[in-house]
């Protein structure tokens, strides 16, 4: 992450300094061609503020469009370091009170923090100006995971669908059949999609304020719909220390993420530092120096033992690797001749050297099951949750300047803007996390990646929509987000629903996943917009 994150930090201060075609100073205004403007008319009066004093600002709309996406990698970069640290913790402490507590806040901290400073900066005015960015936020985030993650998740982990509609692991030869192939999880899923079915009940109490005609009915109704959404919250924390299930699942899913992204790293250590991937396929010559370093004695297929010999020489982050379960769980799942070798002219290396695997799809837990070096591992952890803080904490108010200059150069309203870019720049990494993960095909992986989306959006239903509304019920902003609400309502009860109470997702229940997605976009628009639905 260094040396990324710090070029572009470099890149953002030395901007300050010049006068590029895009990035001014905020003191001088320098002329920009009319293309930038979209064809609106520059004037000499057109002036922006910098954030902290001194981070570059812009009027323009490539400047403003840079902008975002520099603050959003880097928002990116500490929602990575918070996922990682809080996974660290996890390994470490196991199921209880800070797995309950503590790292599911972890995990939407980001979130938080941007719909925090959304509103809690300038103001009064301003505030109720640039509220409407943490709503978009709220609503992109809850609506992405359950629309276009879900609906990839069904996509990239389909298989072929048994006569009692079960899928078959690994099992993908009826390609496009709508009705033939999908994805099966099991009953805790289930379980974790009433959950968040359950957590929506906050927006249905904010939204009763539109009965009230009077300011302090409406106060009311939010203030209820507040002390709701933190009960709720606290409820949830309580279940999952308690009812370890949710805890465990998600240590499954972070052992999951530890030990991929650990051989990856380590069959990418080629000599010349090739690229694993070419042109979207896999690069055959570097898999194939990598399968010669693997093969010791040059036999044309990997043995148990020299499996064995790759894993035990991974560091993974201080987690000490069963190393016998894990190469007889490797052997199970890629030994595709049965014949305990794994051979270099079948798919089965291929698919291991780009990543493409889940090494934790065995029942057993004793694979991960002890951490050696704690102290060491400690400190990582710790070290990763500080970094994440203080990028996020620095950088969310500056992203936030971005997304609404933006939206005042292009005349988009803020809501569309941080609807559609704001979700990228925190939930990105966890999104390719869980399309991965769907690709391998088992109904443990694919169970535990739904799982986490699901309570994805119940934290979003709660602890985001609780600072949401603290912010607009202490700052006494006027509430016109109704249609907004709408909107999340919908999704997150019609897939709550669907989730619910089946297992079997067949194929054709993706697009209307990815149909939510617009569809959202185009009723909040025509309510707010067409109506004056508020």
């Amino acid at each position: 992450m260094g040396k990324a994150t710090f070029s572009l930090l470099s890149i953002l201060l030395l901007a300050r300094h010049g006068q590029s075609l895009f990035i001014s100073d905020g003191i001088q205004n320098v002329h920009q061609p009319s293309f930038l403007q979209l064809n609106r008319p520059s004037s000499s009066s057109d002036t922006c503020e910098q954030t902290y004093g001194f981070l570059p600002c812009t009027t323009t709309i490539l400047g403003n469009l840079f902008l975002m996406l520099a603050y959003g990698y880097l928002m990116l970069r500490a929602a990575i370091c918070l996922s990682t640290g809080s996974e660290l913790l996890l390994n470490i402490l196991g199921s209880g009170v800070i797995g309950g507590f503590l790292l599911p806040v972890l995990g939407a901290f980001p979130d938080a923090l941007l719909i925090l400073v959304s509103g809690l900066s300038g103001s009064k005015e301003t505030a109720q100006n640039q509220v409407s960015i943490g709503m978009g936020l709220l609503a992109g985030s809850t609506v992405m995971l359950l629309t276009w993650l879900w609906g990839s998740c069904v996509v990239t982990g389909k298989c072929d669908l048994s006569e009692d509609s079960i899928a078959l692991d690994s099992q993908d030869s009826k390609w496009c059949s709508l009705i033939g192939s999908g994805v099966t999880t099991d009953s805790p899923t289930s379980y974790a999609a009433r959950i968040m079915l359950i957590s929506v009940i906050p927006f249905f109490i904010v939204q009763l304020q539109a009965v009230f005609k009077s300011s302090s009915g409406k106060r009311i109704a939010i203030l209820v719909s507040l002390v709701v959404s933190i009960a709720f919250l606290l409820s949830y924390c309580l279940y999952q220390v308690f009812q370890t299930w949710i805890q465990e699942r998600s240590r499954k899913y972070a052992k999951l993420k530890l030990v991929m992204s650990g051989i990856i790293r380590s069959v990418q250590k080629d000599p010349l530092g090739w690229p694993l991937i070419k042109n979207g396929k896999p690069n055959t010559p570097v898999l194939e120096k990598i399968f010669q370093r693997i093969d010791q004695d040059s036999n044309e297929y990997i043995s148990p033992a020299e499996l064995r010999a790759l894993i035990v020489g991974i560091d993974f982050h201080g987690i000490n690797l069963n190393a016998d379960d894990a190469v007889m769980i490797v052997m199970r799942d890629f030994d595709t001749s049965h014949d305990n070798k794994i051979r270099k002219l079948a798919n089965d290396f291929t698919e291991i050297a780009t990543g493409e695997y889940a090494l934790l799809t065995a029942k057993s837990d004793d694979v991960l099951e002890n951490v050696e070096n704690v102290p060491l591992v400690w400190f990582q952890a710790a070290s990763l949750l500080l970094l994440g803080t203080v990028i996020a904490a620095v950088f969310a108010d500056p992203l936030i300047d971005a997304v609404e200059n933006f939206s005042s150069a292009t005349s988009i309203p803020s809501f569309f803007v941080s609807f559609i870019a704001m979700p990228l720049a925190t939930n990105s990494s966890e999104a390719v996390s869980a399309i991965i993960f769907a690709r391998r095909k088992k109904e443990t992986t694919t169970s535990l990646t739904f799982s986490e989306i699901y309570g994805s959006a119940t934290m979003n239903n709660t602890l985001c929509l609780a600072v949401f509304l603290a912010l607009v019920y202490f700052r006494n902003l006027t509430w016109d987000f109704s249609a907004e609400v709408l909107v999340i309502l919908i999704v997150c009860i019609v897939m709550g629903l669907f989730a619910s109470f089946r297992t079997t997702y067949q194929l054709w229940t993706c697009f209307v996943a990815f149909l939510f997605y617009p569809l959202s976009l185009a009723l909040v628009y025509v309510l707010d917009y067409c109506f004056g639905w508020s």
